[in-house]
């Protein structure tokens, strides 16, 4: 099935692959499903069902002019999970894609959930505000947002580069693997890429924790400098009960493919 369509029209491209118990992989922003490379590849290799998508406004799905919202995103998740009728199910929800899985649950539960994964997630709240402190400056976002509608293009190099922690002494990722993030980045929506900065910089999660009611585990780079991980995954961590919670020292945002192996058996390893 190539494709399911949202209560509202959208079609969301879909790839469904292997046999055995669903893992679904939720991307992260500007990204599309296929972000997931190197772990789709070890969770087949592994005996799982792996399914993944492109967020509405990214990738093959549907660029609507609208509708680039968490509680809009969270039913999308649902209208994948109940079309391929998903039981078991172990949710993975990278940057951005943690906010799908934290909203799905508070609206529609977990029913169809046995575990989550949060990696490198927005989850609970990015925004800086008074009872946020440790939160990212709204300057900072607004400046993104400028940026993309000047040049969306040099944007997502440059993006790229602090994504992976590439620096002038450190290049955790290859050239050709920042060349394959750009050309995954440039198939969105600009439309998309914009409102999204601000669902996910500015949705609060923090009353969605109390629906995590399934094992969960969050893992996060010390050294993210797209979501620190201070109001991100330690927070969702001391918010979430019964949460396992593992820190990657000294790696950045895009850790599936700075510390793929690593990810690929701490996945592996919680998922059973």
């Amino acid at each position: 099935m190539a494709f399911i369509e949202t209560k509202d029209g959208t079609n969301l491209h879909v790839k469904d692959m292997g046999q055995g118990k669903p893992v679904v992989l939720i991307h992260g922003w500007p990204l599309t499903g296929d972000m997931f490379e190197y772990q789709t590849v070890a969770l087949l290799e592994s005996g799982y069902r792996v399914i993944t998508y492109d967020r509405r406004g990214f990738g093959q799905s549907g660029h609507g002019a609208s509708g680039y919202d968490y509680d809009t995103f969270a039913d999308d998740l649902g209208a994948i999970l109940d079309g391929l009728n998903l039981d078991g199910a172990s949710l993975v929800g990278f940057s951005m894609g943690g906010g799908e899985i934290a909203r799905y649950l508070s609206r529609h539960g977990a029913a169809r959930v046995q575990k989550v994964v949060l990696v490198s997630s927005v989850v609970p709240y990015l925004l800086n505000t008074s009872d946020n402190p440790d939160g990212v400056d709204e300057s900072v976002f607004e400046t993104m947002k400028a940026q993309i509608r000047e040049d969306r293009f040099a944007f997502l190099q440059d993006f790229a580069k602090q994504f992976y922690g590439v620096g002038f002494i450190s290049s955790p990722v290859s050239q050709g693997l920042l060349d394959w993030s750009f050309l995954l980045g440039t198939m969105a929506s600009p439309k998309a890429t914009v409102d999204c900065i601000d669902a996910f910089a500015k949705t609060d999660f923090r009353p969605d924790l109390a629906s995590f009611t399934v094992p969960t585990l969050i893992i996060h780079g010390t050294a993210d400098k797209t979501v620190p991980i201070a109001p991100s995954g330690r927070a969702a961590a001391a918010g979430i009960p019964g949460a396992e919670f593992i820190e990657y020292d000294g790696e950045p945002h895009g850790l599936f493919a700075t510390a793929p192996t690593r990810l690929n058996d701490d996945l592996i390893s919680f998922i059973g």
